[in-house]
């Protein structure tokens, strides 16, 4: 199993916009294959701080979700409302 942490910065006055977008992000990971759990989080001391953190069962399932043309137009969505580009993170034990 991977852990995959991915970090987004949103630009002040955009967290509602933001959300809406992201939930949407959310949902569809699920039903991607090799789906384990995902969470979001947001900051403690930046409130524009967004961190999602998703299991998938391997590093394959990651990036075939990764490259996937559903999580590229979902990210093109939410990608305007950063202040810089998203960041990600392969984890495992």
């Amino acid at each position: 199993m991977i852990t995959v942490i991915i970090e987004r910065h949103i630009a002040p006055g955009m967290a509602s916009t933001y959300e809406n977008f992201a939930r949407q992000i959310i949902e569809a990971t699920v039903s991607a294959p090799g789906f384990v759990s995902g969470e979001s989080l947001r900051g403690l001391d930046d409130p524009n701080a967004r961190y999602i953190i998703v299991k998938m069962k391997n590093k394959s399932n990651w990036q075939q979700w990764l490259l996937s043309k559903q999580r590229r137009d979902l990210v093109t969505l939410v990608n305007p409302l950063l202040t810089s580009p998203e960041k990600i993170t392969l984890l495992t034990i």
